[in-house]
């Protein structure tokens, strides 16, 4: 297809119809056998500046079409795999032009309904089919021991099943959630059984807390992983970019999948296109572990000193209200 045959489909649509260029666009490039490089590239320029201008059922319509083509446009599929699930499933199911980077970012950014939607796939990487699992029903922590659990347990099986007419409300489920991270937040004193991060790899407690878009939970949870004070922990995540946390993660020896994960669900407005994604892949690579290492041991450092500071404050306070002290007592014997 030349870019004639575009112009020819404009020529016959009428001015300002979108929706019909966009389809009849989609449709003539589907019917090719092995397309071109060049009619791919004619085919991203034409459908990308119309896409906001066309609707629904055209974007599920394209999206659907495009599911079945082996040398779909990367860029328009990724753009149409944005949209809720509804649109983008044919996509996330079936279509070849999606990498394991991709899905990561899509579940990353829209969660459990793109999640089922890719977990469909016939091949799905082992790696992406876990984290679904443990988005789908993530084992946070067991709030009592295994024997405890055994006696106080109801004689009949829990009502909640794998099958969707059965599922909990999701609602109940992330209240549920919420109130089991929020226990695992209390100090040991209240009782050990529910201080439940204790004894979890460093990883899925840093996935967990993450997932939860609970800042403080996250920030707790790699304080205690870096071995520093929460108010570092709250600085590295609270910059503009991602940069710090991409050292904090790289100190920690985590695989590169694995720190994507993370850092898209602290960042996920750093990673608009497969090109940002690469990039910090990219930087992650290069960073050598040594040198993210120091950068710990100068955060703890700081921490270090911030606490000397703050008790030489305190001594030199308390030595002034006491040389006060007996400078009154003085001058009331004086007199």
């Amino acid at each position: 297809m030349s870019s004639s045959d575009f112009r020819q489909i404009a020529i016959r649509t009428e001015a300002g119809k979108a929706e019909r260029l966009f389809r009849a666009a989609v449709s003539a490039f589907c019917s090719l056998t092995r397309p071109s490089r060049r009619e791919i590239a004619q085919l991203e320029d034409l459908t990308l500046p119309l896409f906001d201008d066309v609707s629904v059922e055209s974007r599920r319509y394209v999206a659907a079409a495009l599911s079945e083509c082996e040398y779909a446009p990367a860029a328009l599929v990724r753009r149409l795999a944005e949209e809720p699930v509804e649109i983008a499933a044919p996509l996330l199911t079936r279509s070849n032009a999606l990498s394991d980077i991709d899905f990561i970012a899509l579940i990353g950014r829209h969660g459990l309904p793109h999640a089922r939607a890719i977990a469909r796939r016939k091949e799905l990487n082992a790696t992406i089919a876990h984290l679904i699992r443990a988005l789908e029903k993530p084992t946070l922590v067991k709030t009592r021991p295994p024997e405890t659990v055994t006696k106080l347990a109801p004689a009949k099986p829990e009502p909640a099943s794998t099958t969707e007419d059965s599922r909990p409300d999701p609602g109940v489920s992330e209240e549920n959630a919420r109130r089991r991270l929020r226990s695992m937040m209390r100090p040991a004193g209240e009782g050990v059984a529910v201080n439940l991060f204790l004894g979890q790899p460093t990883y899925v407690r840093l996935r967990e807390t993450a997932l939860t878009g609970n800042a403080a939970f996250f920030q707790t949870a790699l304080a205690d992983a870096l071995d520093i004070d929460f108010a570092t922990a709250r600085s590295i995540t609270e910059h503009s970019g991602y940069i710090a946390l991409l050292t904090a993660l790289r100190a920690l020896d985590l695989s590169e999948d694995r720190a994507f994960l993370i850092a898209v669900a602290v960042y996920p407005g750093e990673f608009p296109h497969p090109e940002a994604i690469r990039l910090f892949l990219d930087r992650y690579r290069l960073l050598h572990r040594e040198a993210a290492l120091d950068k710990v041991r100068a955060w703890k450092a700081e921490t270090l000193s911030r606490a000397i500071g703050g008790n030489a404050t305190e001594t030199t306070s308390a030595m002034r209200q006491a040389s006060n002290v007996d400078e009154k007592a003085a001058d009331r014997k004086a007199s």
